[in-house]
Formats: structure tokens, C-alpha cells, sequence
């Protein structure tokens, strides 16, 4: 089974973020939540994003970092939205990634080094409307890292809401979201029929 960790999005550790988890755990996968807003949750986008601004970026990414210090190096590494700057950082830079999931965001593999790693698979999610992961170049990264990496997907969903996955947001969508959780249940499956690298 793989191990997996799930970082939030603005809104911070939600229920829906942690029902996603148990959503992969029913599949016998283990689950780490760590919550990168120190036990604050938001109910607007806005003052998330603003909570967000004032925590700022590269500490988001730094709390992510130090969230995993004590668990082993092979994880998948999963984020909604904002939590998709640690996952993809850690996923590029922390050796013995598994894979990694980014749900609703994926920012240029530059960010974080030369070049997606070789032999992590990558799912990237997304609407094909969302002003936020549509209309502001996430797609075209996504797009980029489909051509560039061989285990690398792009899955769009019909729509414009930007966390449709998190069941306790105003976003979900259901059917999107059962389809995105099948879809990761399906790498993770993939994921332990192959050999730990």
C-alpha cells in the first residue's frame, strides 16, 4: 500500500480535505494531513488566500517540508490548490518520491529544479473553466509537464469551479470528484505493483 500526504489548500485543513484522505484509506493507503495554517480554516476563499499572503509562500512550502521530516523517503505527495507548492517540491526534491497528485494548481517543474524526476508518475486535476486553474497559466504547466515526462497526466474536468474535490466547500462536485478519487486510486494501485525505486 502507499503512503500518502495531503496538503490543504486556502481554506485550510477542511473536512472535505480530510474525507478525500479517508477516501484513499478506505483503499488500505496511509494518509498524513498536515496542516500547514496551525489548526486555522477559512471559510472564504479570500481571507484564506489572504491568511495565505501573510504566512507567505516560500514558509507554506517550508512548513510542508518540515511536516514530513520524520516519515519515510517513498511517499506520494498530494496538494489541493496552494497545497500543491509543497507537494510538487517535495515530489521534485526529496529523493525516493512515489508519485505525486496535484489537484487544482501545477506550477512550472522550474520552480523546483531542471526537470520533472525521472520515474515519478504525476496526475495532474483540474476544470477546464477555472479562472483560477484555467486562466492563469496552471494548465499550460500542466500541459508543459504531460510533454515533458513520460509518467506524467493531465485529467480536465467539464466546469469552473476550482476545488471541486473538497466536499465541504461551495465548489464540490460530486461527479468530478468521484472521478478524480477513482482516478487516484487507480495510480496508487499501480503504485504498489511496481517496485519501490
Amino acid at each position: 500500500m502507499a503512503e500518502v500526504v495531503v496538503f490543504h489548500h486556502v481554506h485550510g485543513l477542511t473536512p472535505g480535505v480530510l474525507a478525500f484522505a479517508d477516501g484513499m484509506r478506505s483503499a488500505g493507503h496511509t494518509v498524513h494531513t498536515p496542516d500547514l495554517f496551525e489548526g486555522r480554516t477559512f471559510d472564504s476563499l479570500q481571507a484564506g488566500a489572504a491568511h495565505a499572503d501573510e504566512v507567505g509562500t516560500s514558509e507554506v512550502v517550508a512548513r510542508g517540508v518540515r511536516s514530513v521530516e520524520g516519515l519515510p523517503a517513498g511517499l506520494v505527495y498530494a496538494g489541493f490548490s496552494l497545497g500543491v507548492l509543497p507537494a510538487q517540491a517535495l515530489a521534485q526534491t526529496r529523493p525516493g518520491a512515489r508519485g505525486a497528485l496535484l489537484l487544482s494548481a501545477c506550477v512550472p517543474v522550474t520552480e523546483f529544479g531542471a526537470a520533472w524526476p525521472a520515474g515519478v508518475p504525476v496526475q495532474v486535476h483540474g476544470m477546464d473553466a477555472d479562472p483560477f486553474f484555467a486562466g492563469e497559466g496552471d494548465v499550460d504547466a500542466a500541459r508543459a509537464l504531460v510533454a515533458a515526462a513520460p509518467d506524467a497526466e493531465l485529467f480536465l474536468y467539464p466546469g469552473d469551479r476550482h476545488l471541486f474535490a473538497d466536499s465541504s466547500l461551495p465548489d464540490h462536485e460530486p461527479v468530478a470528484a468521484a472521478l478524480l478519487l477513482g482516478r487516484v486510486r487507480d495510480l496508487l494501485a499501480r503504485l504498489d505493483d511496481a517496485p519501490a525505486g
